[in-house]
């Protein structure tokens, strides 16, 4: 019996630019994630192609659940891809 191939998994970094684009949609989280990152907003734009930076976004995802639900939810995925691209970062 011949299979499906797999699809490759989401490229980490456009998943991750998309869960950005989610968090500063909505300026309390986008608060929170310059707060508890440490990351200002200049820091933020400079550091788009950064997977450091990437993967700071993801790691605030994953500190409060019910946003990286959300997030994912909005980003058609499962919750679990986000954290295996912050794997793949």
């Amino acid at each position: 019996m011949l299979r499906e191939p797999q699809s490759p998994a989401p490229d980490p970094a456009a998943l991750a630019l998309g869960a950005l684009g989610w968090v500063l949609g909505d300026e309390d989280r986008a608060g929170r994630l310059l707060a508890l990152t440490g990351l200002t907003a200049d820091s933020l734009r400079a550091g788009l192609a950064d997977p450091a930076v990437l993967g700071a976004v993801l790691d605030f995802l994953a500190s409060h659940e019910r946003d990286l639900v959300a997030a994912a939810e909005h980003l058609g995925i499962e919750p679990a891809e986000l954290m295996a691209a912050r794997e793949r970062l």
